[in-house]
């Protein structure tokens, strides 16, 4: 059990550090960085690549962003099995729909309880 929080850790981190590194290395602004996780995922997983990842890393591998990705790919490649070529409108918002249900719930939620201010 404790091995999976090391891979986990380890994994994340490693996102982290590359991200970092980008900000710190590149002119690539945050946002840029943070729509190429999700591209990658998407990328990685859709070819296969990130799947023995997320077997190895579990939440090290599925809650970053590419994590994100990898679930939009996934989800997609499921209902074009199961539901042809309309799979590939549906799929990735149907497998995706509890995180983004639960970001906008969560933002919604802090932006009640937080004061307002400017900067």
């Amino acid at each position: 059990m404790a091995g999976e929080y090391l891979r986990a850790f380890f994994v994340g981190g490693i996102f982290c550090l590359i991200g970092q590194a980008l900000i710190e290395k590149t002119s690539l602004t945050p946002a840029r960085i943070l729509s190429s996780y999700v591209v990658a995922g998407v990328v990685l997983g859709a070819s296969g690549v990130y799947k023995p990842l997320v077997d190895w890393a579990g939440a090290g591998a599925t809650v970053p962003l590419t994590g994100f990705g990898y679930a939009l790919a996934e989800g997609m490649r499921k209902a074009v099995d199961q539901r042809g070529a309309l799979g590939i409108f549906t799929g990735g918002l149907t497998a995706a729909a509890g995180g983004i249900a639960a970001a906008v719930i969560f933002g919604l939620i802090f932006a009640l309880v937080s004061k307002p201010g400017e900067k």
